[in-house]
């Protein structure tokens, strides 16, 4: 069956969308993998029924009561068997076989319920390819072979110029004879075209010629990155989020400013100077001259992460909102032709005057940065361009030069490996025109009923929200009134927006783009990276459009999203599955795994950053000062709690202040999914329990889910960077970290107040 390019396609059940062959196959898998779960679990339920593996757990177990006030307490309700309350479907032993597989027995759930939970996840083998794994990534990978079927199905003559893009990209892609054929010259006559890397070009160099606002502009011309100096978007105006409006920031570094500012000291430092070297001689140089010259560079590169501010100065949005006129600019920063420079990189159509407005993230590091570039040599500052001009083409060019970036990875991250390379052309393929593969992904693999099931949770959960706000005591009538008006605002994007089945939409979109499967992977590259930079600095004269949904249309995605100048959360279709939601398991499951992530993104909307955001999505202040301290009291308690956690496996403590958002995000999250469960039982009654985990009462099924879906494994460095680059704690803390402060937590788990689960001490924002 065709489908015209105006017709929006209606998705058709998932079972009708398989051929007969993946029907059989799917069927047998099914079979399969329920008699291998239902074995499991049986063997568990023996156990349990036989010799319980938890002596010192029988209170936990039995608590004297149920979910809800006056509930019951045994394992069953007075009238019916044991039997009659455990749930034996297919999702219930799938569901089931998930968490046994998962559970540490030997760990109390009051002294360390991560490792409880996820005690035998963390013993999992971390592939050399992988710098960990997590039920994320699990879901990750399964979603990653569906989109290598997509792209890598054959050409259809029902194909839309996008999804012909995808397939063309895939090719290429994998075609590494081809890129070995044709090696890495196109780019060495490419940096040449735009004024030539001094490190290759040696004595012949042009010093005279080279200027770095010309290399800026030719970067723009052919694609490359523009952001090395001086960091360029089109963004959605904070202040007034109905425009768009041109943002600068501080030079987008290639090492993290905490590792770089350490310079040769540090070995990530050290590991990217060896790298620069060993990619500058496949290039050409002679490594002892490229030893030399690029050590300058990277001098230079460390200074640009000085005179950088640090990540745990940029969580006040204020702070980076330095709005100005072009004319003001080249009063304050007189050394750059600013008209010029915006002239240069926006699309010829744009029209603007002087008087155009531009906010300017750090105003100290553009001041900073003109006297660096004043003070350092041409050639210096030529070396770091197209030194980076040319890392941005590697993983693009022949084996060698790939080795050479393996060994960098290698150095900084613990893997040893590269991923397969059809993952890397999978992804790469989707990335090319995600709303398209997006589409398919959709129309394939999703299954339609979890986005009514999603939206009911959503609702439910922001109910509680509702309900936390109208009942905090910290807050003044006027603040809590605005507050209010912000939670009922937010908008809620669940799955994929119904235009992204409109076959017309995505033809007009990517209208322009075309990759040709008979040229070359490189140029391929090239010119979706020059469309993606004309599509999004094109767009400052359109008008915002908050429910736009070329911006929500991405649903391949394991990831939820709050967007603090819109005012709305967001949950792809990628996250609806595995671990985190299923429509055939009970809803304490549901509740803790998803619910939770659900209430996260709703109470981003009121952490230390949502909450300078007033419900339209516009940076104002519209806290009474008097609630404003209390409120950054209370956030202290978050920042001091997490900042005193060492990391059990590298022996660091997290960095309260960076992770404070997601902190507040977590805490508040668990919280409303539980409270949003609670009330769902009240109205429906209580659910059957799990085979094999028949023991655990519903409420502390919840908890199980929730602590579930961070269970991980990773390399020491990864967690190394985590906790001093990242805004997220590493995963143990999601779980310990909100547990902690939920008396709700340790009432159910019957955990003594001052175990190591249920401390005194709580911290409480939302």
């Amino acid at each position: 069956m065709t489908h015209p390019a105006n017709t929006v396609i209606k998705n058709p059940t998932w079972w009708r969308r398989r051929t007969h062959l993946e029907r059989s196959l799917l069927v047998l898998f099914v079979v399969s993998t329920v008699i291998a779960a239902a074995l499991f679990v049986s063997l568990a339920v023996l156990n349990f029924g036989n010799h319980s593996q938890f002596p010192t757990h029988e209170e936990l177990r039995n608590p004297e009561q149920g979910l809800v006030a006056g509930g019951g307490s045994g394992n069953a309700v007075a009238g019916r068997s044991v039997e009659d309350e455990i749930c034996f479907d297919a999702g219930c032993i799938h569901t089931a076989s998930m968490i046994l597989q998962n559970l540490d027995n030997t760990t109390e759930p009051c002294d360390d319920f991560y490792q409880f939970a996820c005690g035998q996840f963390r013993k999992k083998f971390i592939p050399d390819d992988k710098t960990g794994l997590s039920m994320f990534s699990v879901i990750s990978d399964e979603l990653q072979e569906q989109l290598r079927m997509i792209v890598n199905s054959p050409i259809e003559k029902t194909d839309i110029q996008p999804i012909l893009n995808a397939k063309n990209m895939y090719k290429l892609c994998m075609n590494e004879s081809h890129i070995e054929e044709v090696g890495a010259e196109p780019v060495k006559q490419l940096l040449k075209k735009m004024g030539g890397w001094p490190v290759i070009e040696g004595d012949s160099w042009d010093m005279g010629s080279f200027s770095w606002l010309n290399t800026v502009y030719n970067y723009r011309k052919e694609g490359f990155s523009v952001d090395y100096l001086i960091d360029f978007a089109v963004s959605t105006d904070s202040k007034n989020n109905s425009a768009r409006v041109i943002e600068l920031d501080q030079a987008a570094i290639a090492v993290a400013r905490d590792y770089m500012i350490k310079g040769l000291d540090h070995p990530r430092v050290k590991a990217y100077f060896e790298y620069m070297i060993d990619i500058a001689e496949l290039f050409g140089a002679n490594r002892k001259v490229a030893t030399e010259e690029l050590r300058k560079s990277l001098d230079f590169e460390i200074a640009l992460a000085n005179i950088s501010l640090p990540t745990e100065e940029r969580r006040d949005p204020e702070k980076l909102y330095n709005r100005m006129t072009i004319e003001e600019m080249q009063i304050k920063f007189p050394t750059i032709p600013w008209f010029e420079y915006f002239r240069q990189i926006l699309p010829p159509k744009i029209e603007f005057t002087i008087a155009e407005p531009v906010v300017v993230g750090v105003p100290t590091f553009i001041s900073a940065l003109e006297n660096l570039l004043q003070q350092t040599e041409k050639r210096v500052v030529a070396n770091y361009m197209f030194w980076r001009a040319a890392a941005s083409t590697v993983s693009y060019l022949p084996e060698a030069f790939r080795k050479k970036q393996l060994k960098y990875i290698t150095a900084v991250t613990g893997s040893t490996e590269r991923e397969a390379r059809w993952k890397e052309c999978s992804s790469q393929a989707a990335r090319t025109v995600s709303l398209a593969t997006g589409s398919l992904y959709v129309q394939k693999f999703f299954k339609e009923n979890a986005k009514k099931k999603a939206l009911e949770l959503v609702e439910n959960i922001r109910e509680e929200m509702y309900a936390i706000i109208e009942t905090v005591d910290w807050m003044d009538e006027d603040t809590r009134k605005a507050a209010l008006e912000k939670a009922y605002a937010m908008t809620a994007h669940i799955a994929y927006p119904d235009e992204l089945l409109d076959n017309q939409k995505l033809i007009d979109f990517y209208a322009g783009l075309e990759v040709n499967s008979d040229g070359t992977y490189i140029d391929a590259i090239y010119n979706t990276t020059k469309w993606g930079q004309e599509y999004n600095y094109g767009r400052l004269r359109e008008p915002v459009n908050k429910t736009d949904w070329r911006s929500h249309g991405r649903p391949q995605i394991v990831n939820a999203f709050y967007s603090p100048t819109e005012n709305s959360i967001q949950f792809p279709a990628g996250i609806l599955q595995g671990a985190f939601f299923s429509e055939d398991r009970p809803n304490y499951m549901n509740y803790g795994a998803i619910g939770f992530v659900i209430g996260h993104e709703i109470t981003h909307g009121f952490d230390d950053q949502g909450r300078t955001f007033d419900k339209e999505g516009n940076l104002r202040d519209w806290w009474h000062e008097s609630t404003k301290e209390k409120y950054i009291e209370k956030a202290k308690c978050i920042i001091e709690q997490y900042g005193n956690y060492t990391d059990s496996q590298v022996k660091m403590n997290l960095n309260g202040i960076n992770t404070q958002g997601e902190n507040i995000a977590d805490n508040g999250g668990i919280k409303e999914a539980y409270r949003a469960y609670v009330k769902w039982v009240s109205k429906n009654g209580p659910e059957k329990r799990l085979p094999g985990l028949q023991n655990y009462t519903p409420q502390q099924m919840f908890w199980m889910s929730a602590a579930t879906t961070w269970c991980s494994t990773y390399r020491d460095e990864q967690i190394r960077s985590r906790i001093r680059l990242g805004e997220h704690p590493p995963p143990e803390y999601r779980v310990k970290g909100p547990f902690d402060n939920m008396e709700e937590f340790g009432r159910d788990f019957n955990c003594p107040l001052g175990s190591p689960m249920n401390p005194v001490k709580k911290c409480t924002v939302w």
